[in-house]
This record gives structure tokens, sequence and C-alpha cells, in this order.
């Protein structure tokens, strides 16, 4: 009891810097989204990753090569990685940050669902209700007919339910599947997708704007690495709430760097959705509730494909100590 809450209370602030720094992170996005297409983002965000992600995989001393065990499923996962990052961008980049979090925050939401078919889950009646309340928090947030839905209020739907498709993919395939692969495969294709869209969308980048697209890089690598100490750490039922403070946040540099203020719709349909998230995650953590945890297993972060995989680093720490 006494070594538990410690932990947990080191867990939760590693966590909490992880996202502030995902956050920070978010805001570059946006700062460079004023004059740059996303995809173009997308593009030196995953090249600067690279270095950060090779000297990760080698420390995976997995005996294996780079063909998939699961390629229909690993073929999925990477468009879904590929579309997340590409529409994740844009939405900072067009919308409000705030309201970015909102709609991404439905990401549980749908992995709850999407649990169903592919896991075999059975969420129960109450489960149910938190997803369909939380669904109409989206509802709240986009308001239909009251405010104009735009090419990035769809882009960062189409980013909640590519991460939610990623992330459930990963549990259904992730015990078997190499870590190379899960983390290789999507951070490639996004190079050449980007690569190939790149030509049509470029603008000159002067030195300090691409500096900022590596900070994007560092700042990723450092808030994972945060995010791994938490698990490392904290209970997941703990660490993975956590995720809801970066609308804090997004209300503070939102307003301070884009002169953004929330109404109060957008107010009441967040805490909607994050009132329903946390109850799936509290309701995952109890004993003979879910068989697979598919929220607490998603490491809380939706997957862009330019940057590391939590869950993947983590299990490869943990083959290491296995002996």
């Amino acid at each position: 009891m006494t070594d538990t809450a410690p932990s947990n209370t080191k867990g939760a602030f590693f966590a909490l810097a992880a996202f502030a720094i995902f956050a920070t992170h978010d805001v570059i996005v946006k700062l460079l989204g004023a004059n740059y297409s996303a995809f173009q983002i997308v593009f030196f965000s995953v090249l600067l990753g690279f270095p950060w992600v090779l000297f990760m995989l080698l420390h995976d001393k997995t005996r294996g090569d780079l063909r998939p065990k699961y390629p229909l499923w690993t073929v999925i996962r990477t468009i879904a990685v590929v579309v997340t990052g590409a529409s994740a961008f844009y939405a900072f980049s067009t919308l409000p940050l705030a309201e970015t979090y909102a709609i991404l925050f439905a990401a549980p939401l749908i992995i709850t669902m999407l649990a169903i078919p592919i896991l075999g889950e059975k969420v129960g009646l109450r489960r149910g209700l938190a997803v369909l309340v939380g669904l109409i928090g989206v509802v709240v947030v986009l308001r239909p007919g009251a405010a104009p839905f735009s090419l990035g209020h769809a882009a960062a739907l189409a980013a909640a339910v590519g991460g939610a498709l990623a992330s459930i993919i990963v549990r259904k395939i992730g015990r078997d599947e190499r870590s190379v692969v899960l983390m290789l495969y999507p951070m490639v294709t996004n190079f050449v997708v980007m690569a190939c869209i790149l030509p049509f969308v470029y603008v000159p980048m002067p030195l300090e704007d691409f500096a900022l697209s590596g900070l994007i890089a560092a700042f990723a690598f450092a808030a994972t690495l945060c995010l791994i100490a938490a698990y490392r750490r904290g209970e997941a039922v703990i660490v993975a709430p956590m995720q809801y403070s970066q609308i804090i946040w997004a209300t503070g540099f939102g307003y301070y760097f884009f002169n953004e203020t929330v109404d109060r719709t957008t107010l009441i349909g967040a805490g909607i959705i994050i009132a329903s998230g946390l109850y799936i995650v509290l309701r995952e953590g109890q004993a003979k509730v879910s068989n697979t945890t598919p929220v607490l297993r998603t490491r809380s972060r939706f997957e862009t494909g330019t940057n590391l995989r939590i869950g993947t680093i983590l299990r490869t720490k943990q083959n290491k100590s296995d002996p």
C-alpha cells in the first residue's frame, strides 16, 4: 500500500509532464501550419524523427526479420497511422487547439466500439451507455447546423478514428508482431507517401522553421520517454486519464499564442467526452469487467507515424528484463 501510492504519484507526475510536452509539440505544429501544408510538416517531422527511432530500435534484440506475421493487419494499421498523422496535423493547423483535443478525445470511445468486432470484447450496458454519452459530447462540440462543419473538423474526426483503429490492431497482433515492424512500417510509409505529395505543396523553409520541425521530433521523443517512465512507475488506470490534462494546456496555449477563446458549448462537449472517457478507463481498471482492457492498453497518445510508439518500447524493455 505504501509502495503503490508513491509509485502512482510518480507515474501521474511523469504522465502530466509527457502530455504538457505533447501539448507544446502540438503548438509548434499549429505555428508551422499557418505557413506550410500538413503534409510538409509531417514529412520533416518523420525525417528528423528517424534518428530517435533508430536509437531505440538498436535496443531491440529480438530475433527476426522485417516481414510482418500479419500482413493484412499491418497494412490496415499502417494506412490508419498515416491518415491519423496527416489529419491530426491538419486539424491542429486549422482548428482551435482546445476544440481539436475535444474531438480527438473521442478516440477511447471509438476504441471501445472497435474492440467488439476486432478483439471479441464484450461491452456491457454501462460502458455502452458511456460510449453513447461520449458521442453525444462529440455532437455538442461539432454543433451540426449551428456552426459550419469544416475540413478541419473532418480531419480531427478522421484522426480520432484512425488512431483508434491503429491502437486496437496493436492490441490484436502486438504480442506476436515484432516491435520493429510495428514502429518502422508506419514511419517509412509516412515518409514515402509524404515525399510523393511534397513536390505539390512544398514551400521553402527558412532555417528557424526547419529547426522547429526538428523540435517537433525532439519533443515527441522527450514526451515518449516521460510516458514510458510513467507506465513503468504507475498503474495504467492512474496514468491513462492524465491525457485529459492536455485540454488545460490547449486552452492556455490557444489564448496566449493564438488569441483563441473556448466557448461554453465546446467546454460542455469536452466535459461530456472526458467524463465518459474517464468512466470507461475506470471500468476497465476493475476486475472481471474487461478481458482485453483495450483503452487502458492504448498508452493514451494517438499514433501519427512521426514518432516512437509507447507500447512497443515498453514491451521491448519487458522482454529484455525477462529471463
